[in-house]
């Protein structure tokens, strides 16, 4: 008899022998849905992940961000492997990867937690039809969210554009507690179904990583969580957020972005730490939530106008020129543009995967404001370089200092990289750490453009241009857009 396609019960209605989960950005034992109702509804739980099978290049990802994912993987492994269960590693498309596999086990069912962008919803897409000529259950989970992009929405039920509103709406929403850990999967697959080795980056043909690249794994990523919370970072968030030196942010963008940590654990976590807390350090907890509310608002964005990867948010700015040269942008790629805060954002990208995110909008605004480059360059860029890389806040990001994106500034608000160096990195102290040209310059130094025609230090190069005329160029290549489409 063919079994009806199903999603978001806690139960089937009898234990199934055998089903298979499939493992996408949830790498973890933890809080993980789809995994904990696998669990309890089968005998035997057939743990997958599908490697994908481009090599050399590839515009969204790089070694440092496959790195982590092969760290991630290995520590999942082990983790299994400890329970009595085994991951199953294959290289393909998943629906093909699938359909062999249910072949292979005699699997009644295929559970996943759901992604939210357009590649991953087609892929679900692909699941569900593969369930339905096979005669399985395809049950899919809520996970990589608190809420769902269908379930904020205004009150005539259509999307939000801009990030306040939904906030409010986001905020006030009950939300779900974490599940326990996962303890049992039932016996490992049997040895005649095969699996690859885990991957190193042999597998896409791609170069070593930096040595700066963080431990991955869920058990790194907890400790990091517990760094979050225990210390005085999240107490401090909303007074030091902006400053890039030191730890003044979680450095969780890559565990949320695989899967290492759930949603609902990391907010449950912070609320409950907020109890008793001062005013002050409620607030901050408070402004640190929001930033999550920032993570879900993009993806609900992507989910109701996938477009976004190809087109400016707001249509005003479609077709849009962008004349800025490839030299400038293989500067600004380089960290080579004579800008200190600029090129050490960059440079703190290449070494490890990780930028701070007051840099990461002075960095964008310079490429799309002072260089005139296509935000699309820097995104591409970013997603290559990027240990947290999610496509959708990166995309919206991005945008937004473009200034033509949701909730985006206005274009005529232009970060001017000096006087951000000035409010943000005072002392000089984040910069010396990643342009080391700069160690023994005056901090003082750091806060201008140099007036005598000379670099600010030996081996350093001079500003690539000057902020205020690029400044005038940006408003009348807006203006002259605006103008042209009267």
């Amino acid at each position: 008899m063919r079994l009806r396609a199903t999603a978001e019960r806690n139960t089937l209605p009898m234990p199934l022998p055998v089903v298979i989960h499939w493992f996408r950005r949830d790498l973890r034992l933890t809080d993980n849905p789809a995994l904990h109702a696998a669990a309890a509804a089968a005998v035997q739980v057939v743990p997958v992940y599908a490697l994908s099978s481009w090599r050399g290049q590839h515009g969204w990802t790089g070694p440092i961000r496959q790195q982590f994912l092969c760290g991630s993987l290995a520590s999942l492994a082990a983790n299994l492997q400890a329970m009595g269960s085994r991951l199953l590693v294959r290289t393909g498309s998943a629906d093909e990867v699938l359909e062999k596999l249910v072949v292979e086990t005699g699997a009644q069912a295929i559970f996943f937690n759901r992604d939210y962008d357009p590649y991953g919803r087609a892929m679900e897409k692909k699941i569900q039809s593969l369930c339905d000529r096979l005669g399985i259950e395809c049950r899919s989970f809520q996970d990589r969210v608190m809420h769902e992009p269908d379930q904020i929405l205004t009150g005539d039920g259509n999307p939000y554009r801009v990030y306040t509103p939904y906030s409010r709406n986001w905020l006030a929403q009950e939300k779900a507690q974490p599940l326990p850990t996962v303890k049992s999967l039932g016996p490992a697959a049997a040895e005649n179904i095969a699996s690859e080795a885990l991957p190193t980056l042999n597998h896409w043909g791609l170069p070593a990583a930096p040595e700066g690249v963080p431990e991955a794994g869920e058990r790194a990523a907890r400790a990091r969580m517990k760094q979050l919370i225990e210390s005085d970072i999240l107490f401090g968030y909303k007074e030091k957020r902006d400053l890039p030196e030191g730890v003044t942010t979680s450095h969780l963008g890559a565990d949320l972005r695989f899967g290492l940590i759930g949603i609902r654990e990391l907010i449950a976590r912070c609320e409950k730490t907020a109890v008793g807390a001062t005013e002050t350090q409620r607030t901050s907890v408070q402004t640190y939530i929001k930033e999550l509310a920032w993570r879900e608002f993009y993806l609900a964005i992507l989910w109701h106008f996938p477009e976004v990867f190809e087109h400016e948010f707001n249509p005003d700015w479609r077709g849009m020129s962008w004349p800025g040269s490839q030299e400038d942008f293989a500067a600004w790629c380089q960290g080579r543009t004579g800008f200190p805060i600029v090129d050490a954002g960059i440079r703190q990208l290449l070494a490890t995967g990780f930028m701070h995110n007051r840099v990461r909008m002075i960095v964008a605004m310079f490429l799309t404001k002072d260089l005139h480059c296509d935000w699309r360059w820097g995104e591409s860029f970013f997603m290559q370089h990027l240990v947290d890389g999610e496509n959708a806040s990166n995309n919206g990001g991005w945008q937004w200092s473009a200034g033509t994106g949701a909730d985006a500034a206005p274009y005529f608000r232009i970060q001017n990289p000096w006087t951000q160096t000035k409010r943000y990195d005072p002392e000089g102290r984040y910069i010396k750490t990643w342009v080391p040209e700069l160690k023994n310059t005056a901090a003082s130094a750091l806060l201008e453009a140099p007036k005598d025609g000379r670099p600010i230090a030996s081996g350093y190069p001079l500003p690539m241009v000057e902020h205020s005329a690029e400044r005038d160029r940006t408003m009348a290549l807006f203006a002259q857009h605006k103008a042209s489409r009267r």
